[in-house]
């Protein structure tokens, strides 16, 4: 799917927020459910979704799988902070992160942290062998910062009109 620059999309209307808050809640809604629930015809359904999907809006259709049902209760976020902030270091960072084991999503950011890693883990000692063993011991990495998950809470707002 092209990724296009926000300047070059066209303004999402009511139609396409209602489908996008639809999918949201249920990717696999069936075209002429997702049709009815918005009140527009199924092949204008088809044709819309078609065109978010070539737009780049929706990015793609996912599985939500449950850690803890595949044997990763504990759930963290974890800070992490580069030693220098040159090309090198952050390629060889970015590239490593996201196979690691148990990273369910990795977030390069902005301000006082370099990347932000959701990671999943069997328990405490597995969560403290994965800081160890693959953060402290990379050469980009100078600082970590653990935080604990009690629990996710999906979000939906940005979906809305208001």
């Amino acid at each position: 799917m092209p990724n296009f620059p926000q300047a070059h999309r066209a303004p999402v209307d009511d139609i396409d927020r209602a489908i996008l808050r639809v999918l949201a809640e249920n990717a696999r809604t069936p075209n002429n459910a997702l049709a009815e629930a918005v009140g527009i015809a199924p092949s204008t359904c088809l044709a819309r979704v078609r065109t978010l999907r070539e737009r780049g809006i929706i990015r793609a259709f996912r599985t939500e799988i449950d850690p803890a049902a595949i044997g990763l209760p504990l759930q963290a976020m974890i800070s992490v902070r580069l030693r220098a902030h040159t090309r090198e270091q952050n390629e060889s960072f970015r590239s490593t992160a996201p196979d690691l084991p148990g990273v369910l999503a990795v977030f390069h950011m902005a301000g006082s942290d370099d990347y932000l890693l959701h990671v999943g883990v069997a328990g405490p000692e597995e969560l403290r062998d994965f800081v160890v063993d693959h953060l402290t011991t990379h050469p980009a990495v100078a600082q970590t910062r653990t935080n604990l998950i009690f629990e996710q809470i999906p979000g939906r707002r940005y979906l809305t009109n208001d």
